[in-house]
């Protein structure tokens, strides 16, 4: 049996336009009409509705609006990325940022690194930060080092969590670090514990008007992700990445993403690295 098609009008189409900006900070274009209609379909179908106009009420007004919720988020966010994506900040964390670090850290004593990967989908970007800091860190002894990885999306985050990745993905790794970091698990390489205990992963919403972490962080990547906010949400999300960033902290940002209107706050160091004022 053919499964049901479902038509999405130009009004239903604003109305989870607004509903998915108002949720995510997502700024979906009139050209994304399709991705929805075949990322939300079955939805529809998993709930026995008739057309979007009954999804849309439902996400509105039933008591498993939370849940829905959640589940038109994980559909919607798009999550590609790689180990290693954009070799050269992991070079420059590696080689400019870690050292000084560890310098300061010697010579104050408060030996603490912390690192948030923000939309680290499935894992891939906080663990090639991890990897990075256990290869600058050897021989040092009674560091506190965590990385936070948070995303919206609960599905892609369980699978993050796992640190089992398939041949096809752990392509670009380093060879050195491949045989240091991971261990063969059937058809998959799954990262040794020492490696998975650096990281902790976490739902959050970058919507939220306000972030839970206490104390600031060293070092942000948050990496093609405000490509797809409107200007006053980029605006908004970076001054909040300031306020959790230390004094002289650094920023990663994506390679079509620029910070260059927020001079009062981030200093221009190299293509798409920053830090703050």
């Amino acid at each position: 049996m053919l499964a049901q098609a479902y038509d999405l009008s130009d009004e239903e189409f604003f109305l989870f336009q607004e509903l998915i900006y108002a949720e995510t900070g997502i700024s979906l274009s009139d050209k994304k009409k399709r991705l929805v209609v075949a990322r939300l379909s079955k939805r529809l179908r998993a709930l026995n509705l008739n057309n979007f106009t009954e999804y849309y009420a439902y996400l509105k007004d039933n008591p498993e609006r939370e849940l829905e919720l959640g589940n038109l988020i994980n559909r919607i966010t798009t999550n590609k990325t790689d180990f290693f994506r954009e070799r050269h900040h992991f070079d420059f964390l590696r080689q400019e940022i870690l050292p000084q670090i560890i310098k300061a850290g010697t010579s104050s004593g408060a030996r603490r690194l912390r690192i948030w990967s923000a939309g680290c989908s499935s894992g891939e970007e906080p663990y090639s930060i991890a990897m990075t800091v256990d290869d600058a860190f050897q021989g040092q002894r009674g560091w506190d080092i965590k990385i936070l990885a948070t995303d919206l999306d609960t599905d892609i985050l369980k699978k993050a969590a796992a640190g089992c990745y398939p041949t096809q993905t752990i392509a670009p790794i380093p060879k050195e670090y491949l045989l240091r970091f991971f261990v063969r698990n059937g058809s998959e390489y799954e990262l040794v514990p020492r490696i998975k205990s650096m990281v902790v992963f976490r739902r959050l919403n970058l919507m939220s008007p306000l972030f839970p972490m206490k104390k600031p962080f060293d070092v942000i990547f948050c990496r093609n992700v405000i490509i797809y906010f409107d200007a006053p949400t980029k605006l908004t999300l970076m001054n909040k990445f300031a306020h959790h960033l230390s004094q002289g902290g650094y920023m990663f940002i994506g390679h079509s993403e620029s910070l260059m209107n927020m001079k009062d706050t981030y200093r221009y160091l190299k293509n798409t690295i920053y830090q703050k004022v």
